[in-house]
């Protein structure tokens, strides 16, 4: 982490994880393939769903990166036992977390997915998805942290075995329990729950079995009270980020349902691709972040400025390299979800073509606003982590389609992400100077 060369560790360290973030993606796209043999409703109401999905995420990425932000840099200064300590008081936080989110859930379920967006004829499948999601919660929220303290001590490729093993399971078992065992929409939310428990399973014997500088150790109730605040402190920028995206996910469908279902189920389609193409640069992020966070603890200031430049400069490059291919290849692509319903085909392939458009922005704001998390200064990484997905998202998806009707609606996306780059790039240049100028004054030192 501290002696080899920056751009190859970056790499070695994101691409398990960018295999990790793809994992989630890969077996909710291949969902969406195997529920559009149900009908637009089951379609729509995944894209409905996807808000709760993302609530979860918030539980346990905000607790994975509250921990992993502090456990990276005490891992580079020599300072194991505080890590554990930290680790060990986050998982508990993140169980806890779960439960509740299931209780809170299955209690106030339909209000929560008409909030989502669900149309009349959405709402019945939506909730017998959800109904059976829930329960899954505990262990869909801890897994995301678990992943995150792996992350956080360089063990990335043991979180990308635990998660592609529950993933290839949810593949599996998403068509047995449709068609074979002819439970519809509830086959697919069994499949999710069951792939998730194996992977959680997977990564916590990482732990159980002792292996890696981090152990879990068990908190009491002072420790709580005392690691607490610094956990969630720390996680406020995801937290906030996947409250974002969730309402944004909330909004659009809402805006959606303004031009009928088949709006709706396209949104959905277009969602999910996005999401494959996001999970490959969140994580290069990720990779880059424990880097960012060991030699930022041991101060090792050249080394953070190249990681820096490189982990921008490859992830511009990939995402010019999917808006071309996304532009071209979108007949084909929302083809695959959709080929009996024509309206649904033709708002799949104006949304994602636009989506496309604002790709090559996407890099910028998003190494930003985790450079600042891992770096503990929660109120710039906050505010980063508000711009994509609500100050710019949000009246863009509201307001737009007033004006320029469903093409307002397919043009958000890009539109924000746009307005997120120049933000962004501001504040992101002000922290190279600021390295830069350390690095000057490590030397003359």
């Amino acid at each position: 982490m501290l002696m080899a060369p920056v751009f190859p560790l970056v790499l070695r360290l994101g691409i398990p994880t960018m295999i990790s973030m793809l994992t989630p993606a890969v077996y909710n796209t291949a969902s969406t393939y195997f529920v559009s043999y149900l009908g637009t409703a089951a379609v729509g109401a995944l894209g409905v769903v996807f808000a709760l999905q993302t609530l979860m995420g918030a539980i346990g990425i905000m607790v994975g990166q509250g921990c992993a932000s502090q456990t990276s840099r005490l891992l580079g200064a020599g300072r194991v036992d505080e890590a554990g300590r930290i680790a060990g008081t986050g998982f508990v936080m993140v169980l806890t977390g779960g439960f509740l989110y299931l209780v809170l859930g299955e209690l106030f379920l339909d209000p929560l997915l008409r909030a989502a967006g669900a149309t009349p004829g959405i709402l019945p499948w939506a909730r017998a998805y959800s109904e059976i999601l829930l329960l899954g919660a505990p262990v869909m929220c801890a897994s995301f942290t678990l992943n995150n303290l792996l992350r956080s001590e360089g063990l990335a490729f043991i979180g990308m075995i635990g998660l592609v093993s529950g993933g290839i399971l949810n593949v599996l078992l998403t068509p047995l329990f449709i068609f074979t065992f002819d439970l519809g929409i509830r086959g697919a939310a069994w499949a999710a729950v069951l792939s998730q428990t194996v992977s959680f399973a997977g990564l916590l014997s990482h732990y159980i079995l002792g292996r890696g500088l981090i152990r879990l150790e068990r908190p009491t109730f002072a420790r709580i009270r005392e690691l607490a605040p610094r956990i969630l402190g720390n996680g406020v920028p995801s937290l906030t980020r996947n409250l974002l995206g969730a309402a944004a996910a909330s909004v659009l469908n809402l805006s959606a349902g303004a031009f009928g279902d088949a709006a709706v189920a396209a949104m959905s389609i277009e969602g999910r691709v996005l999401m494959s193409v996001n999970a490959v640069m969140i994580g290069l992020g990720q990779g880059f972040q424990p880097v960012l966070g060991f030699n930022w603890g041991a101060r090792k200031f050249d080394r953070i400025r190249l990681a820096l430049v490189c982990t921008v400069s490859a992830g511009f490059a990939f995402m010019c390299s999917a808006a071309v291919a996304a532009w071209i290849l979108a007949p084909d692509i929302i083809g695959l979800f959709e080929i009996r319903e024509p309206e649904v085909l033709a708002i799949g392939v104006m949304a994602l073509q636009f989506t496309a458009l604002g790709f090559p922005f996407v890099p910028v704001s998003m190494i930003a606003n985790m450079t600042f998390q891992v770096l503990g200064r929660a109120r710039t990484a906050t505010f980063l982590a508000s711009l994509r997905q609500g100050v710019f998202f949000l009246p863009a998806v509201a307001g737009l389609p007033l004006v320029f009707g469903i093409e307002g609606l397919c043009a958000a996306q890009a539109v924000a992400e746009c307005l997120s780059f120049f933000v962004c790039a501001v504040i992101l240049e002000r922290f190279r100077r600021q390295v830069n100028e350390a690095q000057v004054r490590e030397t003359a030192q």
